[in-house]
Order: C-alpha cells, then sequence, then structure tokens
C-alpha cells in the first residue's frame, strides 16, 4: 500500500491501532507528535542513527565509544557470514530492523543451525526499501539492509534487562526497564522516572507482573549519557544495558511502536506530548 500518501495512511492506521482520531496540524499527544515527527522532522542525522552498524559511528563522534559492544563485521549477504572468523558466542541484527524478528541469537544451548541462520539473513538482505506501513522515513532512505554480526551480552542472571530512555531535546522524561523477554507472553515493561520511581502508568499489552527490578548502581550515568546522545533531536529513545556492571548501547528509536502505544491511564499520552516540543 506504498502508493497511498503519507499522513492519509498515518491517519487510517491512527484510527484503527488507537481508536482516535488523529489531530496532525495541532498534535497533543505524545503518539499524536510522533506521526507529525515521521512527516515533517527530516534531520539526516536520524538515518545513520536508525542504522544498528552506522549509529556506532554517531557514538564515537559522541565520545562514547566505550558503550558500544564488540562488532564482528557486517555482511551483505549470508554467503559473508559463513566465511567471517566468529567467536562461540555472538548476535546477529538485521542493521534496518526492528522488533526481536530483527535479532538472531548463536548462543546457549537452543542456538539455530547455519541453515536457519542463512534463511532469516537472507530475508532481512531481501527486504525492500520501500515505504512501510508506519511510513518511518529513516528506514527507506537510501541504506540498505546487511547482517551486523556484534558481541553477545550475558547477563548475570541469564536474563537481559534493557532500559529505554525516552528523550526530550536532550531531557530524559521517562524510562522503559524491559524484563522477560524470553516469556513466551512477550516483554513486561515497566515504567519509571528518571530517579528510578515506578510511574503509576503502564503499556496496556506489555503489563509488568512482580516487582521492579533492583536499580543498577548506575542508572544515574545511564541517564546522563542517553540524554547527552539524544541533544541534537527533539525526541528519540535510547536504549542502553547494563552488564557484568558496566553500561552498553543497545540502540536509538525516533518513532516507538510507530506511534500507536496505548497506555494505563489514557492521560499519560497527553502528559508526555506536552514535553515533546515540535
Amino acid at each position: 500500500m506504498a502508493f497511498i500518501p503519507d499522513k492519509t495512511m498515518l491517519r487510517l492506521q491512527y484510527w484503527v491501532k488507537t481508536g482516535r482520531v488523529l489531530h496532525i496540524k495541532k498534535p497533543a499527544r505524545f503518539t499524536e507528535k510522533l506521526q507529525w515527527y515521521k512527516l515533517y522532522c527530516r534531520n539526516p542525522d536520524m538515518i545513520r542513527c536508525v542504522d544498528k552498524f552506522e549509529v556506532r559511528e554517531y557514538l564515537r563522534e559522541r565520545g562514547f565509544q566505550e558503550l558500544l559492544p564488540l562488532c564482528y563485521g557486517v555482511f551483505d549477504s549470508p554467503e559473508q557470514l559463513r566465511l567471517a572468523s566468529l567467536p562461540e558466542q555472538f548476535v546477529l541484527k538485521d542493521t534496518l530492523g526492528s522488533g526481536g524478528n530483527a535479532v538472531l541469537l548463536y548462543a546457549g544451548e537452543n542456538r539455530p543451525d547455519w541453515t536457519q541462520i542463512e534463511t532469516e539473513t537472507r530475508a532481512w538482505c531481501n527486504t525492500p526499501l520501500v515505504r512501510d506501513g508506519g511510513r518511518e522515513w529513516p528506514y527507506y532512505s537510501g541504506k540498505k539492509h546487511r547482517i551486523l554480526a556484534e558481541e553477545f551480552l550475558q547477563a548475570e542472571n541469564g536474563q537481559l534487562t534493557d532500559y529505554k530512555f525516552f528523550c526530550f531535546s536532550g531531557k530524559c522524561e521517562f524510562a522503559y526497564v524491559c524484563t522477560d523477554r524470553r516469556n513466551k507472553h512477550g516483554v513486561k515493561i515497566y515504567i519509571v522516572s528518571p530517579s528510578y520511581q515506578k510511574l503509576p502508568v503502564v503499556r496496556i499489552g506489555d503489563e509488568p507482573t512482580g516487582r521492579l527490578p533492583e536499580k543498577p548502581e548506575q542508572f544515574e550515568e545511564m541517564v546522563q549519557i542517553a540524554e547527552e546522545l539524544s541533544m541534537p533531536f527533539p525526541h528519540v529513545r535510547v536504549d542502553l544495558y547494563y552488564v557484568q556492571k558496566s553500561i552498553r548501547f543497545g540502540e536509538m528509536t525516533f518513532f516507538n511502536a510507530s506511534g500507536y502505544m496505548l497506555n494505563e491511564p489514557d492521560s499519560f499520552d497527553v502528559e508526555i506530548g506536552q514535553k515533546f516540543l515540535l
């Protein structure tokens, strides 16, 4: 459906996903402003920051190269990957992918065989660069899908928790603490303040169970890092890990859930929208 104009498609999808009319001329909600962001913000740095390989150079330029996981190479095809010298455990990522379907772990007892790896990574490389349904323009702006091989980050308890910092004009307003990624029911998300206080809000469909995980010792430093990386943009989500008492970089995302997430209470969408200065 790439022939449908962007504004029309976003209005249609917003109504289908949220049940609300999209106010694009005077957006107030965070989710509405994300749709405006897709249509009108064209910072060229957004193109390289969504690429999981090229964002590494962005971090180096800003002095955060020590946060980067080891890189074993970036490849245009599974054939190149097969010939590479790779360690016993590693992670493969689609450089322009999003979500868990763009990550393949080669670690632990349930590692895939090379037939499965070649099938999945070939599908990544063959993904056409066309306007997707969410119209997230940086993902189809001239780059191509490649295979990134990176260090496997092993958490002490075997469960890797990631921290997603939502920043607006260089200031973190809240964060997701994401756990239970191996759970068949999906990720569980705790929403916390920059001081790691659990907020009275949940993301519908990803409601957490149990207690909030213990605060990382360097959480305040993680907030500062996210804010510095986000400084050039009106909004970006910066993902970090805390592994073996060290901070590691994950990725940067400009359109969280493509702007179609629902929260309880719904007022949180409006509250955060006030922080997003277009």
